[in-house]
């Protein structure tokens, strides 16, 4: 950076100020909250948030120096953009898994497959051994598996179906109606709207990597 463009020793300390500030903010808000999802709460943390880091580069690119904080990162999600009182609402969520061990995955989708007679009716329907309705295909073993159990099931016993957990996330967006019967079935994402999202819960290793030994006692659900 230039000469002429550095920040002064004022503005550096005007963002310190601005800090001290953010910081009184929001213990003020956490000491007033409504809440645990108290609105004025997660605004204080993004303003504390934002001039914390807007100090942190100051500092650095006027006295080479850093500070002890960590900036959350923001990039996620967009600031809340919907209804105050939301009368209906949406849970979205995705799931990643890795196919580690396909061969459990071919048995327990046949023996559910086997144990359902509606597909053996139409396996042998179709000329097809009943007791081979899955076959070697891991593709057909996972229309089985997600066709008889609910996702919740599957992600409580994944290792059970040879899957292994990849991340996660959980998805609480606010909406103004509730949708007709049907409405979005064609494409059921293509209206998320990340602005209207009250909540969000994350599960990753990535989470976990940052902890020491001693910290990983549970899985930790993040929301910021």
């Amino acid at each position: 950076m230039s000469d002429a463009a550095q920040p002064s020793a004022a503005e550096v300390r005007a963002a310190a100020e601005a800090v001290k500030a953010a910081l009184d903010r929001h213990l003020d808000a956490v000491e007033r909250r409504s809440g645990q999802d108290d609105p004025a709460v997660y605004a204080a943390f993004d303003e504390l948030a934002a001039a914390a880091e807007v100090y942190d580069e100051l500092l650095y690119d006027t006295y080479d120096e850093v500070t002890p904080f960590e900036i959350p990162g923001n990039d996620a999600l967009p600031a809340y953009a919907g209804p105050e009182e939301p009368s209906a609402l949406s849970v979205l969520i995705r799931r990643d898994y890795t196919v580690a061990e396909p061969q459990r995955l071919l048995h327990q989708a046949q023996r559910i497959a086997d144990l359902d007679p509606d597909a053996a009716d139409e396996a042998a329907g179709n000329g097809v051994d009943a007791a081979a309705v899955v076959g070697s295909s891991v593709h057909a073993a996972l229309g089985v598996l997600f066709g008889e159990f609910e996702p919740d099931e599957i992600a409580s016993r994944h290792k059970e179906f040879g899957l292994e957990e990849g991340d996660s996330t959980l998805w609480v967006a606010a909406a103004d109606d509730p949708s007709e019967p049907g409405e979005w079935l064609p494409a059921p994402f293509d209206q998320a709207d990340p602005q209207r999202v009250v909540c969000r819960f994350d599960v990753s290793a990535v989470f976990d990597e940052e902890l020491g030994d001693d910290d990983l006692l549970e899985p930790l659900d993040h929301e910021r």
